[in-house]
């Protein structure tokens, strides 16, 4: 799927009407297909409340479109990667209670921003679009299978959202297209997020922690935040926060807080370094845009907060644990009736404990390796891939032109240890490392680096 931003202009004639609603949208209606489908959509009932699956052989997704069209769940490999607060599992609270800070089902959402509630151009919180049902059409069985929520108006902020959610048949990739809609009649402008809380205890919602867990972006090399981060609450000196080759992590440590990321690399990640699962999420990022607050990406941890409260001082109610990884759009105005939207790709795997980075084939944990040795090329690295396939080095001979060869096959369930020696040519120079699917399609490189020369290391100690 290529990443997009999309803006719609207005149907000035049904402003109001959803009839214009297909014409403001990308993905078409298909047909379900006459075979058999690899990928399935069928409503059940999860948890207690009403949902509709999608599912694939690698990945499960549970959707609930009366609690604010939530994704609520993504099951892969037999692992849950969402939170779920198990106060409320099963429960849909009226949108007339008291306190929207109470209805947090957990899950994935969508939210707008800025928040606050200052003036008009702040989202207050809550309310249709964060809580109120979403009605879902299924728009396609078979190669890929598709739905659509489409959510109320919010007259507070005048917009609505819609979200097609898809997964292909034979991958564990899940595709997002989400709108926002102007549905006032005057131009108005926001930013649309992307809000996804994960675990970060186990079981969910208890009070095990796992101290495993982080969250990862990449640092913007002229980042407009000192440090190339923001923390905007909690304690500036947490030590939940470091900087290292380029990257930003934050480590859940029971301190609430939020920090703010202007990274332009159009990814983050959500490592569980206690099993090793990890979801890297892709948006793109427009680094001519304006985002808000100048942040493409937060990271908001629930726990104590810090100073505590005062002696009878009311505070919300504790959340989690959990760690909320977020996306943001870039501000855009929108016309009365127009729209614009923000795509999105989740990619779930396994690996080891270490995240370093990612590329658009996997997660790399220890990074590749190559070492030329009298027994042979050993290559060496350690991954979590985004797709079944094969692994094959492309070996580079300078100007005498290069050769592939074929290294081990490779599943996203299944972290991957690469530690082999190839009898390759003695003049090669560079080795990159490509995921080639099951369908014969380069997904690209995992890694690429120049042949390290020891001749005295022997092909013995190199294993």
């Amino acid at each position: 799927m290529q990443f997009a931003f999309a803006r719609t202009k207005p149907w000035f004639s049904a402003l109001l009407s959803s009839m214009a609603l297909p014409a403001l949208l990308s993905l078409p209606v298909q047909c379900q297909a006459k075979s058999s489908p690899a990928c399935q959509v069928h409503a059940t009932n999860y948890l207690g409340w009403k949902a509709e699956e999608l599912s694939n052989p690698w990945v499960r997704l549970e959707i609930v479109p009366q609690i604010g069209g939530r994704l609520i769940q993504v099951a892969f490999g037999g692992h849950d990667f969402l939170y779920i607060n198990p106060l409320l599992q099963g429960q849909v609270i009226p949108l007339a209670s008291k306190g929207y800070g109470d209805r947090n089902y957990g899950g994935d959402k969508i939210w707008p921003l800025p928040e606050g509630n200052q003036d008009e151009q702040h989202w207050s919180g809550g309310g249709n679009l964060d809580d109120a049902p979403f009605t879902l059409q299924v728009l396609s069985i078979g190669p890929r299978c598709a739905v659509r929520l489409t959510g109320p108006v919010d007259p507070e902020i005048g917009q609505r959202y819609i979200r097609d959610i898809s997964i292909g048949a034979d991958t564990p990739v899940i595709s997002f297209h989400v709108v926002m809609q102007n549905m006032s009649g005057y131009p108005r402008t926001w930013s649309e997020q992307t809000i996804t809380e994960y675990p970060t205890s186990h079981p969910a919602g208890s009070d095990n922690f796992n101290t495993k867990f982080w969250g990862v972006t990449e640092v913007n090399p002229a980042s407009a935040y000192l440090n190339g981060y923001h923390v905007r609450t909690g304690p500036a000196d947490n030590p939940a926060f470091t900087v290292q080759d380029g990257s930003f992590r934050v480590h859940w440590n029971n301190i609430m807080q939020e920090v703010w990321i202007d990274s332009q690399s159009g990814w983050l990640a959500a490592v569980d370094g206690s099993n090793g699962y990890t979801m890297v999420e892709r948006h793109r990022v427009d680094p001519k845009a304006v985002y808000p607050g100048k942040a493409s990406v937060i990271f908001y941890s629930t726990g104590e907060p810090t100073p505590p409260p005062a002696k009878g001082q009311t505070t919300e109610p504790r959340e989690g644990p959990f760690v909320e990884a977020e996306m943001n759009s870039p501000m855009v105005e929108l016309a009365p009736g127009e729209s614009y939207a923000m795509d999105s790709e989740w990619y779930p795997t396994r690996m080891g404990k270490d995240f370093k980075t990612t590329t658009y084939s996997g997660a790399v944990g220890t990074p590749l390796t190559a070492t030329a040795t009298p027994g042979g090329l050993v290559l060496a690295g350690s991954f979590g891939v985004f797709y079944a396939g094969d692994l094959v080095a492309h070996l580079y001979y300078g100007g005498d032109g290069g050769s592939t060869a074929k290294l081990m096959s490779v599943v996203p369930t299944e972290p991957v240890h690469l530690h082999t020696i190839l009898q390759a040519p003695t003049n090669t120079t560079r080795v990159s490392v490509h995921l080639v699917d099951s369908h014969g399609l380069d997904r690209g490189p995992l890694g690429e680096v120049q042949v390290l020369q020891t001749p005295s290391t022997d092909g013995a100690n190199a294993r």
